[in-house]
């Protein structure tokens, strides 16, 4: 028995679970869309950029923890999908992007609307593939699907010509089985080595200053009561990178928050004095390490990670675990549950001088009466959803910001581009997000810069009753930028000024969501307020902050954690190396 190749498409899919596809059509896919359309039993979600529709797929993955899909035509459409893929790639969300292609007697003509997407993208992909029989075209989906959500998840490109959609294939859709017999090189390794973990336990119960960082992994593996059990019975403090937050509760009293560039202080001061740092599923990307040779300089370290590529790559560990994280953590607790445990007295007191120093230097701004502080209103943000909602952020200052004043409780709560730093991913990545999760406030904290690089998608929200509430932290800057010129540019401010920009609230109202503005701090309750009040369409809040106000405390580019600038200027770490560590 034979169908058409593009009603076999919508097969794979129906097999593979998915719900929703995000996507534009166009002249090379358009026999998929022809079948999504006759089957009808797939929501679509039409993005008005291929762009955003590759975010909301990433942002449908990364809070419901299940493959994204988003389609597009071929040529720009395939190209304009490639910032969402390189998104996905550095940041380990499992998404398949299929493409349309030329008919595959024009591939290499130079045809209308004709590029090598595959070729494009093989450096930011899991694994990408032009499907070129009609046989193979079930086998490469449902490849797709499979290589994307296991091990490092990651975005997968399946590139398919328009005559393989119009052509009978074979009406067959290979089973799990197939699947895994098709591609015997890859195998992830999801049970680690139990000599590892002996290594690493012995060293756990031995260390006098432990501290667990945890990365974006740890959410992916939704290992939160593990991380929790581990950190409580062995008495660590715990710190997260941007991508990890969620990973641990960030109110338990041994949540130091987040690490790095614009880390508290009290989680870099703990990384930098330790004698043991336990990396959970996380890269040690630059923007946590600072200048590697002065990163956690008197530590051992524990590395688990389920990608034996990313061990050791930027930073030497002296412990290696390969496997998933939830795996790992399962076997350390199961191993520690067989010792007898006595933890060295001076855990104790670290643990101690470490909360001392957070209570001492916590995350603060100076508040105004006038001005709206951007900390406030996430702060009033949180507040007011009790901490339960979740959150997308653009990138820039006000992503830091999100990061800092918005304390997250639960795995896929914080969705933000981490690696890449893509402006424009707060706004579809909600829409995304919303989709998933329709009985959860989603919130998009962005900036008016990013905001403005994919606010079309705002129709994109209306059309489907998406009710995602924007706040815009509107400081008429590209307000990261203009942070690093004046401190490091001597206050040359170069191309910042944004201005001349939209009328956010008329925008909005245009597009048939709702606007709102504050102006000053007393206003700014009844705005987020009003907006919890609407769930039938998007809500877009302008808050007109403190034009020049600083994300800090902040480790410059290059500098090790010894050059952290705090809030009030201060710098250096000598005093508190000598507290910490006696």
């Amino acid at each position: 028995m034979q169908k058409r190749g593009a009603d076999l498409v919508i097969d794979v899919l129906k097999a593979e679970g998915v719900e929703v596809v995000f996507g534009h059509p166009g002249g090379a896919i358009m026999e998929v869309y022809d079948a999504l359309y006759l089957d009808g039993s797939i929501k679509h979600v039409l993005a008005r950029h291929e762009q955003g529709a590759g975010h909301m797929a990433e942002g449908y993955a990364k809070v419901s923890g299940k493959v994204g899909v988003a389609m597009s035509t071929s040529g720009p459409g395939a190209t304009n999908l490639v910032t969402a893929i390189a998104d996905a790639y550095m940041d380990s969300v499992p998404v398949v992007f299929i493409t349309g292609q030329v008919p595959t007697h024009l591939i290499g003509n130079d045809a209308f609307q004709e590029v090598d997407i595959v070729g494009i993208t093989r450096p930011i992909t899991k694994h990408s593939i032009l499907v070129k029989r009609g046989e193979d075209l079930a086998l490469a989906l449902r490849q797709a699907f499979y290589i994307a959500k296991t091990g490092r998840p990651g975005p997968v490109l399946v590139d398919i010509p328009k005559d393989i959609t119009q052509k009978p294939a074979p009406a067959y859709v290979p089973s799990e089985k197939e699947v895994l017999d098709s591609i015997p090189g890859y195998s992830p390794h999801v049970e680690p080595n139990a000599q590892q973990i002996r290594k690493a336990l012995s060293l756990l119960l031995e260390a006098k200053r432990p501290v667990l960082y945890i990365g974006g992994g740890a959410v992916s593996s939704e290992a939160q009561e593990e991380l929790v059990k581990l950190a409580e019975k062995l008495n660590i403090p715990a710190t997260t990178t941007n991508m990890g937050k969620g990973a641990f509760p960030e109110e338990h009293h041994l949540s130091l928050h987040m690490l790095g560039m614009h880390g508290t202080y009290y989680a870099n001061m703990a990384v930098y004095n330790c004698d043991l740092l336990i990396a959970v599923g996380a890269r040690f990307d630059d923007r946590v390490t600072g200048k590697v040779e002065e990163f956690a300089p008197n530590a051992k370290i524990i590395h688990i990670d389920i990608d034996p590529a990313s061990i050791s790559k930027n930073i030497i560990v002296d412990v290696p675990i390969v496997g998933d994280v939830k795996v790992v953590l399962r076997r350390l607790l199961s191993e520690l549950e067989k010792t007898n445990l006595e933890l060295p007295p001076e855990r104790r007191q670290w643990v101690e001088n470490i909360l001392d120093l957070k209570r001492r230097y916590p995350l603060r701004y100076e508040r105004s009466s006038t001005l709206i502080k951007p900390q406030f209103v996430i702060e009033r943000i949180h507040t007011l959803t009790k901490g339960k909602a979740y959150i997308s952020a653009g990138v820039g200052q006000h992503q830091m910001w999100a990061a800092m004043f918005y304390k997250y409780s639960f795995p896929r709560q914080f969705i933000n581009s981490g690696g890449l730093g893509t402006m424009g991913f707060g706004l579809p990545a909600a829409i995304g997000a919303k989709v998933a999760k329709p009985d959860h406030e989603v919130f998009v904290i962005d900036g008016d810069g990013s905001f403005m690089m994919t606010m079309q998608e705002l129709i994109t929200a209306v059309q489907y009753r998406i009710a995602v509430k924007v706040a815009i932290i509107n400081n008429a800057y590209l307000g990261m930028v203009r942070q690093w010129q004046e401190l490091f540019y001597q206050k040359r401010y170069s191309e910042v000024d944004l201005s001349l920009q939209p009328d956010f609230v008329k925008l909005a109202e245009s597009c048939g969501a709702v606007g709102l503005r504050a102006k000053t701090p007393n206003e700014v309750d009844e705005v987020i307020s009003k907006a919890l009040e609407i769930n039938d369409r998007p809500v877009v809040m302008d808050f007109h902050v403190d034009r020049e106000e600083n994300v800090l405390p902040m480790v410059p580019a290059g500098k090790s954690y010894r050059d952290m600038i705090l809030e009030d200027g201060r710098k250096g770490v000598e005093a508190e190396t000598m507290y910490l560590v006696g």
